[in-house]
């Protein structure tokens, strides 16, 4: 890797509209500041912890990028927005979600932005895709793989 470029993972989600548009277009958006972009395939997920919403396609996808964490949220935040997520409240159906999973090993803990992403150890709709992309990659705070990760939420 380029020195001053770092791997990230990031989530994808998304469940008004073509949920489908709405990923492959995010991916598309990525791509500019996120170089080698790698994605998982789609994954249709029950929705978890938001209430009774419609069905999720979920996916995860890998890259690098020389954008600090920071300025790589401001992007994920900015593509939400471009594809029309609206946040009327907490847990709102969503055109497009766009999560920072991983920011390399580092580990960030500020007011407005934490990674590794606080829940994703939780979320099979995270790690699933995830693995299928970055089996290997290592939590930084657990020390454990993405798939060891996957298999104690199986156990």
């Amino acid at each position: 890797m380029t020195p001053g470029v770092v791997l990230v993972a990031i989530a994808l989600g998304s469940n008004l509209g073509d949920r489908e548009a709405y990923l492959r277009d995010a991916l598309n958006a990525l791509r500019p500041h996120v170089h080698s972009l790698r994605s998982s395939s789609f994954h249709d997920t029950a929705p978890v912890g938001v209430g009774e919403q419609p069905v999720f396609l979920n996916a995860a996808a890998v890259g690098e990028t020389s954008l600090s964490a920071r300025e790589l949220l401001v992007t994920l935040l900015d593509i939400e927005k471009r594809f029309g997520r609206e946040r009327p409240y907490p847990g709102a159906p969503r055109t497009l979600d766009l999560d920072l999973i991983l920011y390399d090993d580092e580990i960030i803990d500020s007011p407005d932005l934490v990674v590794p992403h606080p829940r994703f150890r939780d979320r099979r709709f995270v790690l699933e895709p995830l693995a299928e992309i970055a089996a290997d990659w290592r939590d930084p705070l657990t020390g454990r793989t993405v798939s060891e990760l996957l298999a104690l939420l199986s156990s």
